[in-house]
């Protein structure tokens, strides 16, 4: 994680960077996050609760509340903890404007640029903004929107660039630090890492898009590890697991590995998805069960009860398995569950280790 976060500052050029760690720091930890992204600028999460958490925790630098807050106490917790609060709808201004507070809070206007999701649009956003600087409570203001194709910069239905046309459109004759580039955007675009940039997934050591993590410079920041805890002989014709959707083709060996969709490795992984035993790259067969998923020990004649399973991370990326699921490292990451023990590993970057249930 630390690894990673060099890349980001060597790709942000003079940028400062706010490390994203929302979602429990995607599944490694908000407290390992604090340690691992020391020399990051600010942190940015969603989560109010976790928000104090980092100033319990230590951190002392600024924090980034990346959808501001949804209820009215939330504005005086988050002003005494010294958070900015991103401001994205009118109901926040006015939450604002009613809130008793100790002193001013900082916040970052977002623009909506075409992803639409949150944030003002550029016409009108000039009010928007001269609305909240004459409230007394406000203390600096700053500005971000998010890409949606800074993977595909050449996106048909929404160009990146059309985006920074209206991020410029709606900061006309505004002042105030700027906050564009999302993990796909500082890799591919440094052009546009503006005042700060905002990496979230390539922390982790998967990728944005637009290269493959380990192109990028990337390390895996989480191994999702496990062992064999049964081996099966196959006759020709012999099926596997619920629903029998693994047929053998011929005799074979499978291995039973203690990890399944309770620990959250992803139940609609199919045939054929990578995973290693041994070091040796093989794959899965049949249907993930809650606790256990079945994998071919063809490649992997020596393996036995108690070999070692690596599900994703060290030696096998998790982009590469995400793919075979049809989903993301981003939902990988974030679907581990609490009865996965976690070992952390400091000192030189080789990633948090998740080991699979045993039970």
């Amino acid at each position: 994680m630390r690894a990673n976060l060099a890349v980001a500052r060597a790709h942000a050029a003079q940028a400062r960077v706010w490390a994203v760690v929302k979602a429990d720091a995607y599944g490694h930890g908000l407290a390992n996050a604090v340690q691992a992204f020391a020399r990051a600028d600010g942190l940015a999460l969603v989560e109010t609760e976790a928000a104090l958490r980092l100033r319990q925790l230590g951190w002392s630098k600024p924090i980034l509340l990346l959808e501001g807050v949804f209820e009215p106490e939330d504005w005086p917790a988050m002003q005494a903890a010294g958070v900015c609060c991103v401001v994205h709808t009118q109901e926040q201004i006015a939450m604002l404007e009613h809130a008793r507070l100790d002193g001013p809070v900082d916040i970052c206007l977002k623009i909506n640029s075409g992803m639409n999701r949150l944030g003002f649009a550029p016409a009108g956003f000039g009010a928007v903004h001269a609305r909240l600087r004459a409230n007394p409570k406000v203390g600096a203001i700053g500005f971000a929107t998010h890409f949606a194709n800074a993977d595909h910069a050449d996106n048909p239905d929404l160009p990146m660039q059309e985006q920074v046309r209206r991020v410029r459109l709606a900061l006309q004759g505004l002042h105030g630090e700027i906050s564009l580039s999302n993990s796909a955007a500082t890799l591919l675009a440094p052009e546009l890492a503006a005042d700060w940039v905002r990496p979230g997934i390539m922390l982790y050591g998967a990728s944005p898009g637009g290269g493959s993590a380990q192109e990028f410079g990337l390390l895996p920041g989480m191994t999702l590890e496990s062992q064999l805890i049964a081996v099966q002989q196959l006759a020709r014709g012999d099926a596997v697991g619920y629903g029998s959707r693994f047929v053998a083709p011929a005799p074979m060996r499978i291995g039973v590995v203690a990890c399944g969709y309770a620990d959250g490795y992803p139940r609609h992984a199919p045939n054929g998805a990578p995973i290693l035993v041994d070091g040796i790259r093989t794959v899965v067969l049949g249907t993930v069960s809650m606790d256990m998923l079945t994998v071919d020990l063809t490649p992997v004649p020596q393996a036995r009860v108690g070999s070692r399973v690596v599900l994703w991370g060290e030696g096998l990326p998790i982009d590469e398995v995400a793919q075979a699921a049809g989903t993301l490292g981003y939902e990988l990451m974030c679907a581990l569950t609490p009865r996965v023990r976690v070992e952390v590993k400091n000192g030189q970057p080789q990633g948090l280790e998740i080991h699979g249930n045993q039970e």
